[in-house]
């Protein structure tokens, strides 16, 4: 039976939507709320995810959203948090950290399910974005080639699941994707791009943790 939308679901998830919405108007409008707002994304995210903890089983689940939630964050704010330290490498660090995290709560929620063969997409875009961005990441291939990877990883895993938490993995390729051009190929890319990074991304997120956190209720897995 589907489940009404309750007082406390709005109530637990509308800081995140209005900080992601502001944020990338802040990005469009190249307004110095971007980057302080970038900051409270995954904070605000974990927020569904505490509200919702008592009711969700199994435990190791919940403690992997989490961890996948501040890896993220650390991501996100790896030049803020790490001055001097190498931004960009930091970056694939953390977030191949959350991807591995999320990997794993999929693979916790669908033990029995195969991948769907249309997720074979994903390996091809793995090696289009190596042969692609290849000959212009010089001494980083390796790392980038693991990060997507991992992405890859998550993406396809996530069509294990259901719509929502699928939906969400395709956005986050989406986004990473586009970023890795900005990086890369940057006179290649449009200033709307940049927006588009963080639309795609907080679209991801909170996709991902929405549908986690229904897969989990008791309810729906009892």
């Amino acid at each position: 039976m589907r489940r009404s939308i309750r007082p406390l679901d709005i109530a637990v998830w509308a800081p995140y939507i209005l900080l992601a919405i502001i944020h990338v108007i802040a990005l469009a409008a190249q307004s110095p709320l971007a980057a302080p707002t970038k900051l409270t994304l995954m904070p605000l995210l974990a927020v569904p995810v505490l509200a919702a903890a008592p009711r969700l089983r199994p435990r190791i689940a919940v403690l992997l959203l989490l961890a996948a939630l501040l890896f993220s964050w650390l991501g996100d704010g790896a030049g803020t948090f790490f001055p001097g330290g190498p931004e960009l490498p930091l970056m694939l660090l953390f977030f191949g950290i959350a991807h591995i995290a999320y990997i794993v709560v999929f693979l916790r929620l669908t033990a029995r399910r195969r991948l769907p063969w249309w997720t074979l997409i994903y390996a091809v875009w793995w090696m289009g974005m190596l042969v692609i961005l290849g000959p212009h990441i010089g001494g980083l291939f390796f790392a980038v080639a693991a990060y997507g990877l991992v992405l890859a990883g998550t993406a396809a895993t996530s069509a294990r699941s259901n719509a929502t938490i699928a939906t969400g993995g395709a956005f986050f390729l989406a986004s990473d994707s586009i970023l890795a051009f900005r990086l890369f190929l940057p006179d290649m890319m449009p200033a709307w791009t940049s927006p588009a990074v963080m639309l795609t991304y907080t679209l991801g997120q909170g996709l991902i943790i929405a549908g986690v956190i229904r897969a989990l209720r008791k309810a729906e897995v009892g």
